[in-house]
C-alpha cells in the first residue's frame, strides 16, 4: 500500500469539511474559529487550516510557535494563541507574524500594549483568566486593541455548571463590549457548540467536533477523520517461547510482525494483535500487508483508559501522513 516504514496516517480532509459546514450549520451566524492547536489534534495544522481557511473565520493554536508556522504555510487569517505571551519575546514574535494575543491579566496587557488580544476571563474552569475584578484595569491599558472576550466551560455536559458560568461570562463580556461594542464574545469549544442556543454567543471555538468526535457527555454529530495503518514487517513460523517480550501462553502458527508500537503513540499494554507492544512493532496472527490499527479514536481511548483527545495527538507523532482531499 505504502513503501515506507512509518506508520501511515491517511487523513480525510472532505471529512473535515463537511464536518466544518455541519458546525456552520449548528451555529447560525456565529462566528466560527477553528482550532489547530497540538497540530490540529495530530491532522496536520497548516493542511487542515488550508482546507478550512475559506470556511472559518479565523484559527486558534495553544502556542505561538504553532501561529508562527500557520503564517508560514501561508494563512492569512486571524490566529488567535490561547497562551498569553510569557515575556518580550512572546509578545515581539507575536506582533511579527501578525498573531491575536491572549490577555489573561493587567501584567500580561502591560507586556502586550498594542497587540490585537482577546481578553481571557476565568469563569471556573481555574486553568487561564483573569478574575472579573481585573477588567476595568485590563480595558484601560489594552482597550484599543481588544478584538474579543472568551472563556471556556469547564463541564459542558452540566447543566448546573455551565449556567453558572454563562452568568459569570455575560457580565464580563457586557462590561467589555460597553467599552468597545466591537469586541467579539465566545464562550463555547466543541460541548457548547451540541449545547447551543445562549451559550453560541458571538462566536465559537470548534475543537474535537471538526476531527469527528465529541466531549464527555455529548454524542458527536460529524464524521472521524483520521484512520492508522501498519505494515507487514516480517512473517514467522511459531518457534515456541515468547511473544515479543511475553511468554506465549499457547502455540501458534505462522506470525506477522507489524511495523507499529508504542513509540509510535500508541499503548503498550492495549494489544493490537497478541499481548503487549514492543516499542517499535507487534506480533498478530493476522497477515495482511496493511493493517488497520485505528480507525476510531473513542474505541481505542476506551481500551486506554483515556479520551479521543490524548490519543489522536499521540498516534500520528511518527506517521507518514496522507491526505484524502
Amino acid at each position: 500500500m505504502y513503501g515506507m516504514q512509518k506508520t501511515v496516517s491517511v487523513i480525510d480532509l472532505r471529512k473535515v469539511k463537511e464536518n466544518a459546514e455541519k458546525i456552520r450549520g449548528l451555529i447560525k451566524t456565529s462566528q466560527f474559529y477553528a482550532v489547530v492547536k497540538a497540530d490540529a489534534y495530530g491532522h496536520g495544522a497548516e493542511e487542515v487550516a488550508r482546507c478550512l481557511e475559506d470556511t472559518a473565520d479565523g484559527f486558534c493554536v495553544a502556542i505561538i510557535d504553532e501561529g508562527i508556522a500557520l503564517r508560514v504555510a501561508g494563512i492569512t487569517k486571524r490566529i488567535l494563541v490561547f497562551t498569553p505571551p510569557l515575556d518580550n519575546y512572546d509578545a515581539e514574535r507575536a506582533k511579527q507574524y501578525n498573531l491575536t494575543v491572549t490577555v489573561n491579566s493587567v501584567e500580561t496587557a502591560m507586556l502586550c500594549r498594542g497587540l490585537d488580544c482577546h481578553i481571557k476571563v476565568n469563569t471556573g474552569m481555574n486553568r487561564m483568566g483573569c478574575n472579573a475584578s481585573s477588567l476595568p484595569e485590563i480595558m484601560k491599558i489594552a482597550g484599543d486593541r481588544v478584538e474579543g472576550v472568551y472563556s471556556h466551560l469547564y463541564a459542558p455536559h452540566d447543566n448546573i455548571a455551565s449556567s453558572a458560568q454563562f452568568a459569570v461570562f455575560e457580565r464580563a463580556s457586557r462590561f467589555v463590549k460597553t467599552l468597545k461594542p466591537t469586541a467579539t464574545a465566545h464562550l463555547s469549544a466543541s460541548g457548547g457548540i451540541l449545547r447551543g442556543g445562549r451559550y453560541l454567543c458571538d462566536g465559537v471555538r470548534a475543537g474535537i467536533l471538526l476531527y469527528g468526535y465529541a466531549p464527555y457527555g455529548f454524542t458527536s454529530c460529524t464524521k472521524p477523520v483520521l484512520k492508522v495503518y501498519a505494515r507487514l514487517a516480517q512473517t514467522t513460523g511459531f518457534l515456541g517461547g515468547g511473544i515479543g517480550y511475553n511468554k506465549a501462553d499457547k502455540r501458534y502458527g505462522e506470525l506477522g510482525v507489524y511495523r507499529c508500537g508504542y513509540a509510535d503513540g500508541f499503548s503498550r499494554t492495549v494489544p493490537l494483535g497478541e499481548k503487549t507492544l514492543c516499542m517499535d512493532g507487534f506480533i498478530s496472527q493476522s497477515l495482511e500487508k496493511t493493517l488497520c490499527v485505528m480507525d476510531d479514536a473513542d474505541d481505542y481511548a476506551k481500551k486506554c483508559n483515556t479520551i479521543s483527545y490524548e490519543v489522536l495527538t499521540r498516534v500520528t507523532q511518527r506517521s507518514e501522513r496522507v491526505y484524502l482531499r
